[in-house]
């Protein structure tokens, strides 16, 4: 338990900052489901809008230190393979 004065004002700033990560974590996963779904309705141009929808979240997920930047990288890349391959 925090027993300075500076480490309980942390652990007030750590259950914020906690609670604002779980909601841009939340928004994100939100993003890749309506691609996801998207890609299993077979509409390659709603799966397209869609992905591009959901690519400013996952880069603001990295710049806002909640997602590593080759993990969002990864996740873009094979989500566009799989939309381009729709239509083959």
């Amino acid at each position: 338990m925090a027993n300075t004065p500076q480490a309980k004002k942390r652990a007030r700033q750590n259950e914020r900052r906690a609670a604002v990560n779980k909601a841009r974590r939340s928004r994100i996963r939100t993003f890749l489901r309506k691609v996801e779904e998207a890609l299993e309705g077979g509409d390659k141009a709603v799966a397209a809008a869609a992905l591009r929808e959901a690519q400013p979240e996952l880069m603001r997920g990295v710049t806002k230190g909640i997602m590593h930047k080759n993990t969002v990288a990864r996740k873009i890349s094979r989500l566009s393979a799989r939309v381009k391959a729709i239509a083959a």
